[in-house]
């Protein structure tokens, strides 16, 4: 396992959640965490939670569904540390019309933006950078529903979503040779603040079930610290009480307790 101490680590969506977490265990890892995202305050309140446990951090606000705003922030890193070793690709939306049903034009928009342009942005934008140090970790925060189509995410969201996994294996496929790695993380249900777009909003009970925020900022340290000859291309995580297989397994009982079934 390397060492992360003096790596520089981007994080985006780092204030709340997924990117909280990865923020909080990089830096505990002694790696230098840039913190984007585009709310400044919740920014401010993690960098000084690292701070205060004697690690590096800084914020860097910026909406990163905006290309230009994404190339000043990663052209600033590289400038300002010589280097960029880990990106944790993790800023991401979903909103509460978003079955077909009720999707609109502006609701599609958003979800594009916010879950795929704004990813492939942060990528085209570090490339560069990474394949100059001949080295560099891509870990992209997909989801479960980057990989199963399922009722509850959301059309758009799902789409979106595929198209992080897909964009990941390209990124391997075209820069192995130079020394880039990227990983996507698929989790499950995950207990973060966008459960409280859900229609109705998750019980605590449900959330207490869930993956937390911290085992997914312990897994990206887990992905980060492979040594550079090793590749994690993708990882599937879901809770152990998975609701979607036990609706399932629940289905199916329910036909076999038919009278013929």
């Amino acid at each position: 396992m390397r060492d992360l101490k003096g790596k520089v680590a981007w994080v985006t969506g780092a204030g709340t959640g997924i990117g909280e977490a990865a923020a909080l265990a990089l830096a505990a890892e002694g790696a230098k965490v840039i913190l984007t995202g585009r709310r400044k305050e919740p920014l401010d309140a993690v960098a000084k939670r690292i701070k205060a446990a004697d690690g590096t951090a800084e914020v860097r606000v910026g909406d990163l569904t905006k290309s230009d705003v994404v190339a000043r922030i990663a052209n600033g890193i590289a400038t300002d540390h010589g280097q960029l070793d880990i990106v944790v690709n993790n800023a991401g939306v979903n909103i509460p019309d978003r079955t077909w049903q009720r999707l609109k034009p502006e609701g599609i928009d958003a979800l594009i933006a916010g879950n795929l342009s704004s990813a492939f942005y942060v990528v085209q934008a570090v490339l560069p950078i990474m394949r100059k140090q001949k080295d560099g970790l891509l870990i992209h925060t997909a989801s479960w529903a980057g990989r199963f189509v399922g009722p509850i995410p959301g059309p758009t969201y799902i789409a979106a979503k595929h198209g992080v996994v897909a964009m990941s294996h390209s990124i391997n496929l075209e820069e192995c040779a130079n020394g880039i790695r990227s990983s996507v993380l698929c989790p499950g249900e995950v207990a973060t603040p966008i459960m409280t777009f859900r229609d109705p909003p998750e019980p605590l009970e449900a959330l207490a079930r869930m993956v937390q925020p911290e085992d997914m900022g312990n897994l990206v340290v887990f992905v980060a610290k492979q040594p550079p000859h090793v590749c994690l291309n993708e990882i599937l995580v879901t809770p152990t009480h998975n609701r979607g297989y036990i609706g399932m397994m629940r289905a199916r009982q329910q036909m076999n307790a038919k009278p013929g079934a």
